[in-house]
């Protein structure tokens, strides 16, 4: 039982450590994701607004706070005045004062050579059309001018996408439309991602790395923190077992002397002692039920142990139904209830001794819910690998409230909202725990007013 908690435990902690770590990691990359999106992205429009100041075009109010947030980022001072540029790329008339003076705008483009994010952007210049006009370049461009960017520019004035070329890698681009003396025309700017997806994909490789290294050593950790978290438990639980167990076996003695005495005495009573013969009638009847309960108890320390021994061999369930049916037809006969043996087929691998106490059980459980006049029947039959069990009684049935609680220990069925006074309330929470000890299953349905099937799944000796 212990060993199976702790492995539940264990799962736990693996899980929301696994998962502590999945939201740092993807966090760390989802982070660093971004900021290369967002650096690139200023980037663009960085050189995008140096292409308009270069074109004499008026700036775009967005682009003009990029530009401004471009050299904030940079620790540089934003021009007071740039004084544009022609598209040849020579200064205009009154560009300063003085024979040696410099253009604010060409000494930021000169810095801005420099630097790798602007270095790495190619410059497209298109017509209406999408048709290059020129090539600015220094370098071959990754990809031609993408033709449905350009019409998305010339409609709304600006266009953000990133595309995927045929060899997987990505290229983000930045189209805008503007308006030159020379006419209208379309620029593209685009910035390839190569380097950046290698920088995350061996991110990537090196969390996944690290999570399956901090896995293994979480595995460990959380084995060994479950089974110091159990400790007390278990030592608690080995206790009250041996308790149980002890007490068990101290209590055996005494109630078989007390059990001896009283019988002792009532054979020695004369026959007009009735009411002394009935008190120790009734001293026998609470020794009888003491000691089942007692072994019950006994029964069920070592079931929760794992200490109980099983003897497994193959059963045919016609013989030992129809022995199980002579047995208890006598007490049937007795309380007024039909005790019917329908099909009994197959043959089961389990403990013939506690399959037989199993059925017991189930019987004796259904004698004392089926009033005068009802019937239960017993059938067994093969279902595939496995052979199936079921009694069934026509009796006072359990309202579905309690049907949950049937297996629990000392639960007893109520009947009109009192709780029966016959037996201990352990005897199907022996049947359950016998059942399952020996690999099958047992269902319970009920319908209130109506009757009871209890459903054994026990393993065939075929399989």
């Amino acid at each position: 039982m212990f060993r199976g908690l702790r492995l539940r435990l264990t799962l736990l902690y693996l899980f929301a450590a696994s998962a502590l770590i999945l939201l740092v990691g993807g966090g760390a990359y989802w982070l660093i994701g971004r900021y290369f999106q967002t650096a690139t992205d200023l980037a663009l429009q960085h050189k995008m607004a140096l292409e308009f100041q270069l074109l004499g075009a008026p700036l775009p109010p967005e682009l003009a706070a990029a530009d401004r947030a471009w050299y904030t980022s940079r620790g540089r001072g934003y021009p007071a005045a740039t004084t544009p540029v022609n598209a040849g790329g020579s200064e205009a008339a009154g560009t300063s004062d003085g024979e040696g003076g410099e253009n604010p705008a060409s000494e930021n483009a000169v810095e801005d050579a420099y630097d790798g994010e602007l270095a790495a952007i190619f410059v497209l210049p298109l017509s209406a059309d999408a048709k290059l006009l020129f090539d600015p370049n220094s370098f071959a461009p990754p990809i031609a001018p993408d033709s449905q960017a350009a019409a998305a520019a010339l409609a709304q004035s600006r266009d953000w996408r990133t595309v995927r070329l045929s060899n997987g890698s990505r290229v983000r681009l930045l189209t805008y439309r503007l308006t030159t003396s020379n006419g209208g025309i379309v620029l593209q700017l685009g910035r390839t991602l190569s380097d950046q997806d290698r920088v995350l994909n061996q991110l990537l490789l090196g969390l996944l790395g690290l999570g399956g290294a901090s896995a293994v050593a979480l595995s460990v950790a959380s084995w060994w923190l479950a089974g110091r978290s159990l400790i007390p438990a278990q030592q608690a639980w080995e206790k009250q077992q041996a308790f149980m167990a002890n007490a068990s076996h101290e209590l055996r003695t005494p109630l078989t002397l007390m059990r001896a005495s009283a019988e002792v005495a009532q054979r020695g009573l004369p026959d007009g002692e009735v009411d002394r013969r009935a008190l120790l009638g009734d001293v026998l009847q609470e020794c009888d039920h003491m000691t089942r309960l007692v072994e019950d108890l006994l029964l069920l320390s070592r079931l929760d142990a794992g200490r109980l021994t099983l003897e497994r061999r193959d059963i045919s369930l016609s013989e030992l139904l129809t022995d199980v049916q002579r047995q208890m037809g006598r007490v049937s006969d007795e309380r007024g209830v039909q005790l019917h043996l329908g099909e009994a087929t197959g043959t089961a691998r389990a403990d013939p001794t506690r399959l037989r106490q199993v059925l017991l059980v189930l019987l004796d459980n259904a004698l004392r819910h089926t009033p005068a006049g009802g019937s239960i029947s017993v059938e067994a039959r093969p279902q595939g690998k496995h052979v199936q069990l079921t009694v069934t009684d026509t009796g006072m049935g359990i309202p579905p409230r309690d049907v949950p609680q049937v297996f629990e220990r000392f639960y007893r069925a109520k009947s009109n909202g009192k709780a029966q006074n016959e037996g201990t309330g352990l005897g199907l929470a022996i049947a359950k725990a016998l059942v399952e000890a020996q690999g099958g299953q047992i269902r319970l349905e009920s319908r209130e007013g109506k009757g009871t099937r209890v459903t054994l799944i026990m393993q065939s000796a075929s399989a």
